[in-house]
């Protein structure tokens, strides 16, 4: 069986090495059109700034290697250029001499993965992009030699975020443009303001609802007017599925315009398949098909595209689209929906926020994180989760993508037996407080209010309370609302409107005291969830 694998890196690679795993008979050849087939893409960004200093810890496999371990065929610098699905034919060409020729196959792999979006700016061709280790090396190139220390990058998605904070370490001025109203647009206004507000600290401009009307030679005018300097300029905007090749195969596109593929990942041609960033994924809450741009699936794609053409009876999972970034120190991590996700597909959900520390407090180190599930309101199914802080983002949001695997609801995190000791965790670890404040809320124990949602409560008359301490009223608190702290709301209740009341606390504990104290004095009472911080923070991002 000959086997054709049109790109390497994550999807591509995986594929070849599994195949050669499970057939020791088959051709298999890897056309890779950039100067390496296989290499850490996700590592790009920290080897312009030199975190990672070895430029050859970036390269996974030489196309040395791979013929020697895996008698693979990997041919780099080459270039598909055409498909002939009848003939069962590639046209390759050879971008280093320049020679065209033909090479047949049984069976076709597609991983051409994503290319940067291309904005209609006037003067984008200044602009640079971060794709491979070629584009790296200029990248690097520029940085250290480029006079006027200044850098502007179009967009605020992960590259954006991660070239920013690289570019920032370097001692060089970078701004980002979003024409949004938020950086990382995945995530809820709430549960991204901590790493907003960590970059400006850290020195890097955010300009938000703006765009690029036009790059100069030294400065990229904006929409509004404005002008920033711009030694170099980056696009950042996001990436698009690369499947022109596909399209002119004639090959299904589905509606994302990424290239459309069964749960075998085989494509409208029973004898091509494909994997990676070029291909959309079915998404496993809403059904709908979605592209998800991550090193992760490619690879498990890869892997499955290679069980099926040997044979296995394999199928792919949904994807939940489980993603994480660092800035500064600063981690925010999503899996599943976001509320506006939700809320955009019309999906019923219940809202929880909590604010636990990372590991016990008694122990040195300890860290605030927050963390936002989603759940469906009927059967506790997990929707979704969100998390910030410095540290333990990482555990808290996989252990929820996990639960999420395996069907697991809202009420069954408070039964999760979890790693503890004081300085990993707590005895009630964050994902159990998840579970026991998800109990309280889809049980009806408690019922809540969101940040977003107390305006308008005000507005139909509820009266809101802080039954937080005195110092801390004083220190911060939600403009116009009453202090009593919740140790005096029993002899206080004469004060309370019992009609309709709204309480609130630091991260909403005290507050679900104070709902059950009020609750059993017959008040209409809701709790505003997560507390202050959780408002807080919504409103800052509401205020960018």
């Amino acid at each position: 069986m000959k086997v054709i694998i049109i790109g390497g890196v994550a999807g591509g690679m995986s594929a070849a090495a599994r195949l050669r795993r499970l057939d020791e008979s088959a051709q298999i050849t890897v056309y890779e059109m950039s100067e390496h087939v296989s290499y850490a893409n996700c590592g790009l960004p920290y080897f312009v700034s030199d975190v990672i200093s070895r430029r050859d810890n970036l390269l996974l496999q030489t196309p040395e290697a791979l013929w020697n371990r895996f008698r693979i065929e990997a041919k780099v610098q080459s270039m598909v250029t055409a498909i002939d699905r009848q003939a069962k034919t590639v046209t390759v060409k050879n971008l280093a001499t320049g020679e065209t020729y033909d090479d047949s196959y049984d069976k076709l792999v597609i991983s051409t993965g994503a290319r940067p979006r291309k904005l209609d700016v006037p003067g984008i061709e200044r602009a640079m992009w971060l794709r491979n280790v070629t584009d790296a090396d200029e990248v690097k190139e520029a940085l250290q030699t480029v006079a006027n220390k200044s850098v502007v990058i179009l967009g605020a998605g992960f590259i954006g975020i991660e070239l920013a904070e690289n570019i920032a370490h370097m001692g060089i001025d970078v701004t980002i443009v979003q024409r949004s109203n938020s950086i990382l647009g995945q995530f809820d206004p709430e549960m991204i303001e901590p790493l907003h507000e960590k970059l400006v600290k850290h020195g890097v401009k955010i300009e938000l609802n703006v765009q690029a009307a036009k790059i100069t030679e030294s400065h990229v005018l904006l929409t509004d007017g404005r002008r920033l300097e711009a030694g170099l300029v980056f696009t950042a905007a996001g990436v698009d599925p690369d499947n022109s090749l596909a399209r002119e195969a004639g090959l299904k596109i589905g509606a994302t315009g990424g290239l459309w593929v069964d749960d075998q990942q085989r494509t409208s041609d029973p004898n091509i398949f494909a994997a990676g960033d070029a291909v959309e994924k079915q998404g496993v809450l809403t059904g709908d098909q979605t592209l998800i741009p991550l090193a992760n699936l490619a690879n498990r794609h890869g892997r499955l595209v290679a069980d099926v053409i040997a044979g296995r009876e394999v199928r792919a999972h949904a994807a939940t689209g489980t993603v994480i970034l660092g800035a500064f120190g600063a981690a925010v991590g999503i899996t599943g929906l976001s509320e506006k996700a939700a809320k955009h597909a019309g999906i019923a959900h219940q809202v929880i926020h909590i604010h636990p520390n990372n590991h016990a407090g008694y122990y040195p180190g300890s860290k605030r994180l927050s963390i936002k599930v989603l759940f469906s309101p009927t059967t506790g199914q997990i929707l979704g989760a969100q998390a910030n802080g410095e540290d333990g983002v990482d555990k808290r949001i996989d252990v929820i993508a996990t639960a999420m695997h395996g069907n697991l609801t809202i009420e069954d995190l408070m039964d999760l037996e979890l790693a503890y000791a004081p300085q990993f965790g707590s005895a009630k670890d964050a994902i159990n407080i998840a579970g026991y404040v998800g109990n309280n809320v889809f049980g009806g124990t408690t019922p809540t209010l969101q940040w977003h949602e107390l305006e308008a409560a005000r507005a139909a008359g509820a009266q809101v309370v802080d039954v937080r301490s005195g110092g801390e009223h004083g220190f911060a608190h939600i403009p116009g609302t009453l202090n009593i702290p919740v140790e005096q709301l029993r002899d206080r209740i004469d004060e309370i409107q019992i009609e309709d009341v709204v309480v609130y606390c630091q991260v909403g504990q005290r507050g679900h005291i104070a709902s059950q104290i009020l609750k059993a004095n017959g008040a209409k009472v809701r709790n505003l969830d997560g507390g202050y911080l959780t408002w807080a923070a919504g409103e800052r991002a509401l205020a960018y």
